[in-house]
């Protein structure tokens, strides 16, 4: 059981809730940061202060690299202030606060984030038993649009790993990538955090861990296990003692491969 300190903001202590008993990534976490940030500008002042746009910084802190209690403290209140306003929220403050994101044409799966944030931060308050109620409950998720997912044809898929140049070795690894998730349809951020050791090319599986740190075996195609095969013996001939040793990806550092790393490297082949 976590140990909270009373001199945390509110918000504080659930972020450390969220990574030190719920394992949310970083990315997740920052996310939740950004949302309760803006809410808590909201109820500084709703009336002067319109609701600008809350992106999550690159350390779930903001780009000046503070700690959130401290950004939160350049806000204008106090963190005992922001705390009372917090606790003090009824269900019409958050339908208006929800009716202005609306109103300032957020899209209905932004506003509907926005608002699953709220009600995890409150379920929190309620189950800690600072509140009775949570002022969330109420209100129900904004219905999303039904869109049809975006597909490859078979040929476009040949084009796209016919694009990588498997003579070299970044290359292959791109190649191998590419296999990879088409094989599988691991997420991005699941890919990168692979080992060598995850991989089992005799059984032709990948043990990868998912969200909550839970794991999961799944198979892969010839295609990827051939592509990982042929960039591991490209790697192990050109990178001799300066690699991560652990990780599968890498970059022409030797270093893990980073999520946004291979998203360009996606978007540069899918042009």
């Amino acid at each position: 059981m976590m140990v909270m300190s009373a001199q945390e903001s509110l918000v504080q202590q659930f972020l450390t809730y969220l990574g030190a008993e719920r394992h949310f990534s970083q990315h997740t976490a920052r996310c939740y940061a950004a949302d309760l940030e803006q809410f808590v500008r909201y109820l500084i002042d709703r009336t002067l202060a319109p609701i600008g746009p809350a992106r999550p910084q690159n350390n779930g802190t903001g780009t000046t690299g503070l700690p959130a209690a401290e950004r939160l403290l350049q806000l204008g209140a106090s963190l005992a202030d922001q705390n009372q306003r917090l606790l003090a929220v009824d269900t019409e403050l958050v339908r208006q606060f929800m009716s202005q994101l609306r109103e300032r044409n957020y899209c209905k799966s932004t506003v509907a984030r926005k608002l699953a944030t709220l009600r995890s931060f409150y379920k929190f308050l309620v189950r800690r038993g600072q509140l009775g109620a949570s002022p969330v409950a109420s209100i129900r998720t904004p219905k999303q649009e039904k869109r049809l997912p975006k597909y490859l044809e078979v040929s476009e898929i040949e084009k796209l790993f016919s694009n990588c140049d498997t003579s070299t070795l970044l290359g292959s690894r791109d190649r191998a990538i590419l296999e990879t998730l088409y094989s599988t349809g691991m997420r991005v951020s699941e890919l990168v955090a692979l080992n060598i050791e995850d991989i089992d090319l005799g059984q032709s599986v990948v043990r990868v861990a998912g969200k909550g740190k839970k794991q999961r075996v799944i198979p892969i195609g010839p295609g990827a296990v051939k592509a990982i095969v042929h960039y591991l013996d490209l790697r192990r001939n050109a990178m001799r003692g300066r690699q991560d040793p652990a990780a599968l990806f890498i970059n022409k550092h030797g270093q893990r491969l980073s999520t946004r790393s291979v998203r360009r490297k996606l978007d540069k082949y899918l042009l």
